[in-house]
């Protein structure tokens, strides 16, 4: 009898997974993945994708044409609930699907508590998509005025969609575009000072303005607030702070860490149910906290894959090892970046250049399968 594979979610952990579905057939599966967009974009080229450096087809990976060309079936959808102990995946269609195994790579959402009404002109750095909505809007406003906008958020993510805007800006016969980033405490806490006072002086040469030691309080289209009630007017506002895993594992009763994410062993299996694994942003990692960076993703990719093949022809399973430190490359639009690793540090064109080279080649590899 067939095994029921569900692949929930095509992010950065599944890449490999569906690249070699074929496997999994050949091994008696019926694979079903399930995603929310026919394609997956990849979130280390969003904001280039805002700045224009980049178009939509050169950071998006064709998840539903390769799975169907590999043989699987796609069920285009959001998975709202999982239920373990009868194994089966309800989608916001109504749809449930079964399965025997299960792999999660849910990603991770922004928190929008602080939004007050409808998200007209107010945009979520995830999903990545809508960076290109934002795109759109920046570039209509800016025909006919000085377009003001409005950052919140303190960290890489912040930086890079700040300096990313400001490219934007530079478009021909559009008028000038006024970014300010409210940084909360303070702009990239969690960095090195070498790290933060490169990023605040190239965001300054190119006249963003840094508002530290002001908290937001609320945002509603066309104003953001600070805790000390000051109101500041915007045409545009992103909302750019720390992003935290799917709700779906709390509230299917699964077992989550601190901030929700499905709580994983070092074989990326849930610790409760041994049929669920996990990956990215979505899980925690028992033995260790990981950072939410691609660079986990990327690494628990040959590991996911291997123990679900295991899991289906029972064979030993893998430990995931994080690895060591790893390399940080950000772009602050303009053709400029910041890398840092160990005591290797260095800013300019140069650090941009890296980061795009690994990422178009990153991207290549598995746009491939689409042309295959």
């Amino acid at each position: 009898m067939k095994k029921r594979l569900v692949v929930a979610g095509g992010g950065h952990a599944h890449m490999m997974l569906l690249a070699r579905i074929g496997d999994f057939i050949d091994n008696n599966c019926d694979v079903t993945v399930v995603g929310p967009s026919e394609h997956h974009y990849y979130s280390g080229m969003g904001p280039g994708l805002l700045g224009g450096t980049y178009q939509p087809g050169e950071v998006r990976f064709a998840t539903r044409l390769v799975t169907e060309k590999l043989g699987g079936r796609f069920v285009r959808a959001k998975v709202q609930a999982i239920d373990p102990d009868h194994r089966f995946v309800s989608l916001d269609s109504g749809e449930q699907i079964s399965y025997d195994l299960l792999s999660c790579n849910l990603g991770s959402q922004v928190p929008k508590q602080m939004v007050k009404g409808p998200l007209d002109d107010i945009f979520l750095v995830k999903p990545i998509e809508r960076l290109l909505e934002a795109q759109h809007r920046i570039l209509q406003l800016g025909v006919s005025k000085t377009v003001k906008i409005g950052v919140v958020g303190g960290g890489p993510s912040a930086v890079e969609i700040g300096g990313n805007i400001s490219q934007l800006g530079q478009t021909p016969g559009m008028k000038p575009v006024e970014v300010t980033i409210f940084a909360g405490r303070k702009l990239m806490p969690d960095h090195p000072e070498g790290v933060r006072g490169r990023a605040i002086r190239s965001l300054q040469q190119r006249r963003i303005t840094i508002l530290e030691g002001t908290r937001v309080s609320s945002v509603q289209t066309g104003q953001i607030t600070a805790d000390d009630g000051t109101e500041y007017g915007c045409d545009l506002i992103f909302i750019a702070v720390g992003v935290k895993p799917s709700r779906v594992f709390g509230d299917s009763g699964m077992a989550c860490g601190p901030e929700g994410g499905m709580t994983v062993n070092k074989y990326l299996q849930s610790v409760t149910h041994d049929n669920i694994f996990g990956g990215g942003d979505c899980i925690h990692f028992a033995d260790q906290p990981l950072d939410k960076v691609g660079v986990y993703a990327v690494r628990q990719n040959p590991i996911l894959v291997h123990n679900l093949l295991a899991t289906i022809t029972n064979k030993p399973l893998k430990p995931f090892d994080p690895g060591g430190t790893y390399l940080l490359i950000f772009n602050l639009g303009n053709q400029k970046g910041i890398l840092y690793k160990w005591s290797i540090l260095f800013g300019g064109r140069l650090a941009f250049m890296i980061k795009d080279y690994i990422d178009r080649k990153f991207m290549r590899t598995f746009q491939a399968l689409e042309a295959s």
